[in-house]
């Protein structure tokens, strides 16, 4: 990366219904990658088509999706940028209306009305997003990450509360870590040495307990197989959720850790410029912009331009948002946010 700003997988519902990239997406995302990101990610992209979280969500699980995903990797490159899939799978947390089957899980969830992976399946899944590393690296993207967050699939294996498996992935943290670190092995084993791979874990919210992350991240540090970690904190400031951790910053478990080879970045509620300053200061390796990116699509630029810039701030005009290169599609998203957009 050419700096320390890296662009945050950002839900947009902007490509088709199939998966293919639309040219609303190419332009939200190369428009980024003018703008001085040193890496440009995409949103999630479902590595099976029974493990999509959205309408018009980006695929990267069929070789249908690899011309336009070839476009884009080297319109990215084409700006300086480094460029990242990150690969996903809602696992419960896909619609059964636009799967047309009841969601996969861990196992069987009454919440969300799905039903429990038999361990074929799971390897299957697992597989998925091997190949879909595969498919990217043949699209040309320098990397991909894995979306261990947020309640999707991989998260789901990790929560003691999601996962209640008798099998070699549930039980003990070990076994629900199990599918993503075996997935870790399998683009390390089949994609090209130098192809970067990252993770994105979330500490706390979706049933997940605090001290369980902090191991796996520091389990992700030791092993030594992928180049960056990126944690999703909501509010890179704020301390834990839970009592028995507070006292210091979230973040702070994180930054203590024997990293090693490994690069942290945090994500939430970076801002402004003197809010990825202050992420630096306190140990991290870089930063990832969600809202701030899309407010400001060139804030690298700005900020080397001038380290004291003013960002605009919410609420914004759709006008403003198609300036910066949002759809109508991905402004709708967005309204969905209170007090984001004007009206």
């Amino acid at each position: 990366m050419k700096n320390r700003f890296m662009l945050a997988p950002l839900t947009n519902t902007q490509s088709h219904d199939d998966g293919i990239l639309s040219d609303e997406e190419f332009h939200w995302l190369t428009m980024r990658a003018k703008g001085g990101f040193g890496l440009t990610m995409t949103c999630a992209a479902h590595v099976q088509a029974v493990g999509q979280g959205f309408p018009g969500q980006l695929g990267v699980f069929s070789d249908n999706h690899l011309p336009g995903l070839t476009r884009l990797a080297a319109a990215i490159k084409a700006e300086g940028s480094s460029s990242s899939i990150q690969l996903h799978h809602a696992g419960m947390r896909s619609p059964k209306e636009l799967i047309g089957e009841k969601p996969h899980c861990p196992s069987d969830n009454e919440e969300f009305g799905a039903r429990a992976m038999s361990t074929a399946e799971v390897e299957e899944m697992i597989e998925a997003f091997i190949v879909g590393a595969l498919r990217a690296e043949k699209a040309g993207f320098d990397g991909v990450e894995l979306h261990g967050a947020h309640g999707y699939i991989l998260c789901q294996f990790l929560s003691p509360g999601v996962n209640v498996r008798d099998d070699k992935y549930g039980g003990s943290l070990e076994n629900r870590a199990r599918p993503l670190f075996d997935i870790i092995d399998g683009i390390r084993a089949r994609c090209r040495p130098d192809f970067q791979l990252g993770v994105r874990l979330s500490p706390e919210r979706f049933d997940v307990k605090l001290d369980e992350i902090v191991s796996v991240a520091q389990r992700l540090m030791r092993k030594d197989k992928i180049d960056y970690l990126d944690m999703s904190l909501w509010n890179a400031f704020k301390e834990p959720s839970d009592p028995a951790f507070k006292g210091k910053s979230l973040m702070s478990y994180f930054t203590e850790l024997d990293r090693g080879n490994v690069r942290l970045g945090v994500a939430g509620k970076i801002a402004k410029p003197e809010d990825a300053e202050l992420c630096l200061q306190q140990g991290c390796d870089f930063v990832l912009l969600g809202r701030a990116a899309i407010l400001t699509h060139d804030f690298p630029n700005r900020y080397k331009n001038d380290s004291r810039f003013e960002p605009v701030s919410n609420p914004v005009t759709a006008a403003y948002l198609n300036s910066q290169g949002l759809s109508d599609k991905f402004v709708e998203y967005m309204g969905q946010w209170p007090g984001f957009v004007e009206g």
